[in-house]
């Protein structure tokens, strides 16, 4: 292949317009996601005013029940691999090279990293709800079906999956939220010094 013949680059070497085009896109996007980070209430009530946008639009048009299943099992794996941890403690019972989470009560803390972070959980949820948005313009998406069959469906994967990761939860003791949590500060006070 000679040098102008790579993707994205004009005959003489350099970018094309279409390229720079898409990489200042990329770069303002990326730099947008940058100064959201911060603010995480601020994103998620974003997101869920996009969500009920999205289900206001959904009824209105009596339609998309599909686009609108597939969007609930995408949020519902994004929201499991949110509570999961980023190493699995039944997979490491059997081996003891690597940390794990504590079990006992004397046991050195060690803190609950998910498989996927916040950010990146309302970055794919909200993405989700822009394609599930996007999809409701073209009516091939609009696939007939009887809604109602879909939402038990949905309820009872929802409910076995939830059931699953609870007991999983409970097995191997850890709770996947900080708020409230009381973290161990230190050894002041005869190692007794907790911080709320």
């Amino acid at each position: 292949m000679s040098e102008g013949d790579s993707t994205g680059e004009s005959i003489h070497g350099k970018p094309s317009a279409i390229s720079r085009f898409f990489t200042r896109l990329g770069q303002v996007y990326q730099s947008w996601l940058d100064k959201s980070t911060p603010f995480a209430v601020l994103r998620w009530v974003v997101t869920l005013g996009l969500t009920l946008i999205y289900m206001i639009r959904v009824y209105l048009l009596q339609g998309w029940y599909i686009v609108t299943y597939a969007l609930g099992i995408y949020h519902l794996n994004l929201f499991i691999a949110f509570l999961s941890p980023k190493v699995d403690p039944s997979l490491m019972e059997d081996m003891d090279d690597g940390p794990s989470l504590p079990t006992k009560q004397n046991e050195e803390f060690r803190p609950f990293i998910r498989r996927l972070p916040e950010f990146k959980f309302w970055h794919s949820a909200t993405k989700g709800i822009v394609i599930a948005m996007i999809c409701t313009f073209f009516e091939a998406f609009n696939v007939p079906v009887f809604w109602p069959i879909l939402v038990m469906y949905f309820i009872m994967l929802f409910c076995i999956t939830m059931k699953r990761q609870i007991k999983h939860m409970i097995k191997y003791r850890y709770l996947p939220f900080t708020h409230g949590k009381r973290t161990y500060k230190g050894k002041e006070d005869g190692g007794k010094t907790f911080a709320s």
